[in-house]
């Protein structure tokens, strides 16, 4: 077969399945199917379903160390490879050369196949010389026409070649200055040279350190063994075993260059090659396990070997994968297998008598069935039992723990014995087997395919430790069988049946053999079969059978037969051998109790059999011996020197013969008994409870279970049936209490009772019931006359035939009239049921009629039940008809008019039945009627009805199945009232807002509420309730169905009004608590902000409306905003007034109140409240601008005269204190002016002129910081974009009071080298010269008194002014006119 072929599983093992009577005697039962099962080697038995017994290891404390098997080493034909490969490479590489395997055709060349090929067809040469290397690449499965065979002759002249050159054992022979070379020898790649030469001849070169001479002398102590020279050591080899010296030019083919690294000569390499290989076998595990640790183990391996999970795997994906791998050269799987566990050790896992813990619950049943197998060796029938020492594995169980892919290879057990295994959890074990007809074939196809193998290791099956796949052995003629067995079964394997196998996965199974008297000839057949491979046996088979033969009453009958003719053969062997010995010459002899010496010290010398009969000896070597068999082998003294020591003098033989025939003959005896038991007459039958003892004497005894110990044991069966029967027809017991079972129970026919009645006198035995069922059988007869009279009458009576029912029933007999009876007790029965149905129409349903109609049907033939059914069925005819007439209107389309609905009510008012279709049709007209005139009178009403009104009348109408005309103009209405509203949800609302399109349009409720939705609705809801008779948007439209008015729209429009002032006084309220947040600056710490209600951290933002701060995580930023307002105060989008104008516009089109658009006017209306407002505040800060110039123009002038320094300085009048404060408060400016003179002198001017120079220099500076600090402005950049939004990048521990009590919100110092003051030293003033931003004063060189009496203008504001105006003067210093200090 092919390596890559596909596996194909051979055919499937018999299963049995005993009942529990087979299965209560497991050697019986196998020694039953024995004659099906031994063709196939293996079968499988399935216990009783409920026959689980428990796993009694100590799994805490089982603790084992697995075996290691590499698949691809198992196989034989596979490991001959192996071997071979490893053979090729230690050939190469003991001459410096590390062989790669080559491939062809993408797959790796089996350097094995292509040898044996090649020398099938006569070997290299002549496969060279005729041509035939494409018949190689054809016979090796390569496609034709691809230059393979020159690629195959190629490798095998570089690889196989120069081996087999070498296999032949040619060597180099040397003649004189001639070189002869015997051997084709190539070197490749070496690695190594002569070294010490090499050196020699290097250190030469250096001249002064060695001496010339020295040099000679070492050079020519090195000889090439071709050519006898010494000359050209640098082309001198030296051979890294023996020394030996080769020049390169003088091996062929010759080397071109001094090979680098180690290098061994021809002879060497003969010698490490020709080292025999150490016999195969498994090695021990390093890991000691626990099954914990081991199931891990195997199903990790198993899922990540498969990629699925480990019990998704199929059992035959598995078998094939194994076969792939065992037959695979490449891939090298390792896998453990916890083998041969001995469970005297680790316990067995079966519950067990042992004393070291208590038995409970059905333990103890298990502990004592013999299928147990700690109990299946020593039952009585096994031969096992009467060897007193325990033999591990075949007395003793053996555990084992599998995991996928470990596998136990081809073996038979030993002695030839049975073997049983119990899968006590896990997956599958996969087994194959084949017969022991088949065995001696078996073994010859593997010594035939794997010779290399059988040289080296002649008892290499007996090993476990080669497989060949089955279907190899099925090709070469061997019957192979194969089976899964699963948790919980049985698989037997027969004597001398060779089995093998592997595990699906992890798993835990316990085996034991065990011997029954049909393998005594095979296990005498056996030790011949050990005697000739010279192998051990494991215990003696004579002293076997002279044990049993002396306790003859303790062996089963079959047993004793057995053993009786087993003995009779080995008697008349034995008694040949001594005789053979006598006629050698051997003369002494001496008695020796050989079963009390050890088995190692009387096993014979030359075959190694265990002697127990006889044993020959001689004085010269006390301890060693021999069996008769092989009396010359024993030494070469005379035999007169010889002692035959045995067991048993000739003589008493015959009496223990004699033992055993007496047992084997005690059957005669009680078989006699028996036959004339089953043979009495009437008047000469013996009571069952002899039979019984007849039986269980039987029993008692073992006899075989032949002919005649199965009549008497069906005999007794079937008179204890009868008894049973007859107790049971017997019984007094009435029809209503019985059981369900006795109800449920088959009777017997009156034929039947005759045929029992019978049956109990044809008995062997006497039946004490016999006569009290004869009696019942009359009572049945005397039933049956009575039931005709009843029968024949014209008009049964009811009341009669259910007392003749009840009698019937009561004679626990299956009568026939009992049938007919009945037949009539329902027709009357059906007739009156249907007189009472048509006595009251409105009951009668077209499933009654039908039901009374079928069970009519399957009534027998009777005149007054066909014209009941006449009747029925002309009833159920018109009522479909008018059913299906009114289903047909109501599922009408297009619909009916109800003119046209009414008048098949009408119509069908007189059917006297119950049809439930036209009172639907009934019901939609009513339905139908009301919903028009609602119709009518929402639209005949005063106001508009409300969208939810609408929808609600839609929903009713859509669902009457009649024709409804004002339908399709409310959905017309509905329609675009939704269409409307759709469209100003998408104006308004943001992308998955929380909030509905009312909410958002509607006055917020929600102010001050933080939380997630679900909290916040439900505070919304509390804060509802406490202000009950306030404006709710959401109930606008909760409007009864019975009410007719609608709410006024002035009424709406005052309740969002107080909704509206309630709304802004909550904002005022809330900006106020927000803005006293800053005043805790002490407690900074416990104060929440933002939405998640937590401490200040990082960046912070301030919502323009209710002057919360946010954390910059929580909240979304929006560049294009100017303003940052928070998602609490956004909740929807702002549209143009004049999209919301167009909404209005469409809104008054629609014939629907929505309170969505009431909402929108109400909130336009609100919009449009601001506009005069907005215009009044534009007019308020033109005037400020102009103010401020004004203010600026004098600053300028006050300037000018200052530097000028005249005394037309005193001329100059300051302003009023009224224009001052005119000016400050339309400037905006906070706080109430004080009145303030301006003074200027020289003083003062020589400070303004130093001031000027000072700026100067700070602008310059300040130019060249700028530039310095480019890199730190990108960085700064996203904070600059946020400084309108009043970003904040505020330490957790700031003091805020000072930015708290700002009138403006803008808390960030506007100074670009602002010093980040903290707490006590946060001081802020604004600038008053047009850009209102704010600085700390710190960081502008102000101090507070300067800021309280004083006005501030900031450099920006300073340098505009100069500029509008063209002029040169120096800039001013810092002015302060009122308290902007924060």
């Amino acid at each position: 077969m092919s390596a890559f072929a596909e596996f194909v599983p051979p055919p499937e093992c018999p299963v049995f399945e005993p009942s529990w009577e087979d299965f209560s005697d497991p050697l019986g039962f196998i020694n039953k199917i024995r004659p099906i099962a031994e063709k196939t080697g293996i079968c499988k038995i399935r216990p009783p379903q409920d026959w689980q017994p428990p796993f009694a290891c100590d799994v805490r404390n089982f603790r084992f160390t697995p075996r290691v098997q590499r698949l691809n080493e198992l196989e034989a034909l596979t490991r001959i490879k192996l071997n071979f490969l490893d053979q090729i490479a230690k050939f190469w590489e003991l001459q410096g050369s590390k062989i790669r395997f080559p491939h062809v055709e993408r797959k790796l060349l089996d350097l094995y196949q292509l040898s044996k090929i090649v020398s099938s067809e006569g070997g290299f040469e002549t496969v060279c010389k005729e041509k035939l290397w494409s018949k190689v690449a054809s016979r090796m499965g390569y496609p034709p026409g691809k230059g393979t065979g020159s690629l195959l002759r190629s490798h095998y002249e570089r690889i196989l070649y120069p081996y087999e050159l070498f296999q032949t054992g040619a060597t180099l022979t040397v003649s004189g200055a001639e070189c002869c070379l015997t051997a084709f020898y190539i070197i490749i790649g070496r690695k190594t040279t002569a070294n010490g030469l090499q050196r020699l001849y290097d250190e030469g070169n250096d001249g002064d350190e060695v001496d010339e001479g020295v040099g000679e002398e070492a050079i020519d102590l090195y000889l090439c063994l071709v050519c006898g020279r010494g000359d050209e050591e640098d082309r001198l080899l030296l051979c890294d075993g023996c020394d030996d010296s080769y020049h390169t030019f003088c091996l062929v083919p010759p080397l071109q260059d001094v090979p680098k690294g180690d290098w061994r000569c021809p002879k060497c390499v003969a010698e490490e090659c020709s080292k025999p290989r150490e016999a195969f076998g498994f090695e021990q595990a390093v890991r000691e396990y626990s099954l914990q640790s081991f199931g891990e183990m195997a199903d990790h391996f198993k899922s990540d070997y498969f990629n699925m999970p480990v019990h998704m795997v199929p059992t035959e994906l598995v078998e094939k994968e194994f076969w792939r791998l065992v037959s695979s050269i490449e891939e090298d799987v390792i896998v453990e297998y916890g083998a041969d566990i001995s469970s005297k050790d680790v316990g067995s896992g079966f519950p067990v008598r042992d004393g070291k813990r208590r038995l409970m619950g059905d333990e103890e049943d298990y502990a004592n069935s013999g299928w147990n197998l700690n109990n299946m060796p020593v039952l009585e029938q096994s031969v096992l039992t009467h060897i007193n020492v325990d033999i591990s594995g075949m007395k003793v169980p053996w555990l084992y723990v599998g995991m996928c892919f470990s596998s136990f290879c081809w073996h038979i057990e030993d002695h030839w014995s049975y073997s049983i295994n119990f899968l006590h959890w896990g997956e599958p074990k996969t087994w194959y087997g084949v017969p022991a007809s088949a065995a001696e074939k078996l073994e010859a196809v593997m010594k035939k395919l794997a010779p290399e193998l059988f040289d080296s290791q002649p008892d290499l099956l007996h090993q476990l430790v080669t497989i060949m796949n089955p279907n190899v052995l099925m090709e070469h003629g061997v019957p192979v069988y194969r089976t899964n067995q699963c948790a919980g079964e049985f698989v037997v394997t027969f004597p001398r049946a060779y089995h093998s196998g592997f595990n699906q996965g992890y798993n835990f199974a316990e085996a034991v053999n065990f011997c029954t008297a049909d393998w005594l000839p095979m296990g005498r057949q056996c030790v011949a079969h050990y005697r000739r491979l010279h192998r051990y046996c494991v215990f003696s088979h004579e002293e076997l059978l002279c044990k049993m033969a002396a306790d003859p009453e303790s062996l089963d009958v079959e047993l004793a037969a057995a053993v009786f003719k087993e003995m009779q053969e080995m008697m008349d062997e034995e008694t040949k051998l001594r005789q053979a010995v006598q006629e050698m010459g051997v003369l002494s002899s001496e008695l020796e109790v050989f079963e009390l010496v050890p088995d190692d010290e009387r096993q014979c010398y030359k075959c190694k059999t265990t002697c127990f009969l006889s044993a020959l000896t001689c004085s010269c070597s006390p301890d060693r011996l021999v069996c008769l068999h092989h009396a010359k082998d024993l030494c070469d003294c005379p035999l007169g020197d010889k002692c035959l020591r045995y067991r048993y003098d000739l003589e008493e033989f015959p009496s223990m013969l004699y033992g055993v025939k007496t047992r084997a003959q005690s059957y005669d005896t009680w078989a006699k008994r028996v036959t004339e038991a089953l043979a009495a007459d009437q008047k000469n039958k013996k009571d069952l409870i002899e039979l019984k003892v007849l039986l269980e004497d039987a029993e008692d005894r073992k006899y075989p279970e032949n002919a005649l110990f199965r009549r008497l044991r069906e005999m007794v069966k079937e008179a204890e049936t009868c008894s049973s029967v007859a107790q049971l027809l017997l019984s007094r017991k009435q029809s209503r209490l019985r059981s369900e079972s006795n109800r449920n129970r088959t009777k017997l026919t009156v034929d039947e009772l005759k045929a029992f009645v019978e049956q109990l006198y044809r008995l062997p035995c006497i039946i004490s019931q016999a006569r009290q069922v004869k009696e019942l059988l009359e009572n049945v007869e005397d039933f049956h006359e009575r039931a005709q009279v009843a029968l024949s009458d014209e008009m049964p009576d009811s009341s009669k035939l259910q007392a003749l029912l009840d009698l019937g029933s009561g004679l626990d007999v299956e009568l026939p009239e009992l049938p007919r009876l009945k037949q009539e007790l329902q027709q009357a029965r059906w007739l009156d049921e249907v007189r009472a149905t048509l006595a009251e129409p409105h009951r009668v349903t077209l499933e009654l009629m039908k039901r009374l109609i079928d069970s009519g049907v399957g009534l027998a033939p009777h005149h007054a039940v066909e014209k009941a059914m006449a009747e029925l069925q002309e009833i159920l005819t018109v009522s479909e008809r008018w059913e299906d007439k009114a289903r047909a209107c109501l599922q009408a389309r297009p619909r009916h008019s109800m003119a046209t609905l009414e008048s098949i009510v009408l119509e069908a008012r007189n059917i006297p039945a119950y049809l439930p279709n036209i009172l639907a049709l009934r019901e939609a007209l009513q339905k139908a009627k009301e919903w028009t005139s609602k119709v009518e009178a929402i639209q005949n009403g005063s106001s508009y009805a409300y969208l939810d009104q609408l929808e609600s009348l839609l929903a009713r109408g859509r669902s009457i199945p009649v024709r409804l005309d004002p339908l399709a103009q409310v959905e017309s209405q509905v329609a675009a009232a939704r269409a409307w509203r759709e469209r100003t949800a998408r104006t308004f609302l943001k992308k998955n807002s929380t909030y509905t399109l009312l909410q958002v349009l509607s006055p917020r409720v929600d102010i001050g509420v933080y939380g997630n939705s679900k909290s916040k609705r439900k505070r919304v809801k509390e804060l509802m309730e406490k202000e009950r008779g306030g404006f709710d948007p959401d109930t606008l439209s909760d409007l009864e169905e019975n009410h007719e008015e609608v709410r006024d729209p002035s009424t709406v429009v005052a309740a969002f009004k107080a909704k509206e002032q309630k709304e802004v006084e909550s904002i005022h309220s809330l900006r106020a608590a927000n803005l006293a947040k800053m005043a805790m600056a002490d407690r900074i710490e416990e104060v929440k902000f933002c939405l998640c209600r937590k401490t200040a951290s990082g960046f912070m933002l301030q919502c323009e409306l209710c002057k919360d701060w946010f954390h910059g995580a929580c909240v979304p930023l929006n560049s294009k905003d100017s303003k940052f307002l928070c998602p609490l105060c956004q909740r929807s989008r702002r549209p143009r007034l004049e999209t919301i104008l167009s909404l209005l516009v469409s809104l008054q089109k629609l014939p629907v109140r929505l309170p969505e658009g009431e909402a929108l006017q109400c909130l336009t209306e609100r919009a449009m409240s601001w506009q005069p407002l907005k215009i009044k505040l534009k007019d308020s800060e033109k005037k400020r601008k102009r103010k401020l110039e004004r203010a600026e123009h004098h600053h300028m002038l006050m300037a000018a005269a200052a530097a000028s320094g005249t005394s037309a300085m005193g001329d100059i009048r300051p302003p009023k204190s009224k224009d001052l404060k005119r000016v400050g408060l339309e400037l905006g400016l906070g706080g109430k002016p004080k009145k303030k003179k301006l003074k200027i002198n020289l003083e003062k001017n020589r400070e303004m002129k130093q001031l000027a120079k000072r700026l100067a220099k700070e602008e310059k500076e300040r130019k060249r910081k700028e530039k310095a600090a480019a890199k730190a402005e990108a960085i700064r950049e996203g904070m600059e974009k946020r400084k309108e939004k009043k970003i904040l990048d505020i330490p957790s521990k700031y003091d805020w009071s000072g930015a708290e009590d700002s009138n403006d919100e803008n808390a960030v110092c506007a100074a670009k080298n602002c010093q980040r003051p903290c707490k006590d030293k946060v001081d802020w003033v604004q600038c008053d010269g047009g850009c209102d931003e704010w600085f700390h004063q710190v960081c502008v060189g102000v101090s507070c008194e300067m800021a309280e009496n004083e006005d501030y203008i900031c450099m920006d504001c300073s340098r505009k002014a100069f500029r509008s105006r063209k002029t040169c003067c120096l800039h001013p210093g810092p002015q302060f006119s009122s308290n902007k200090a924060l």
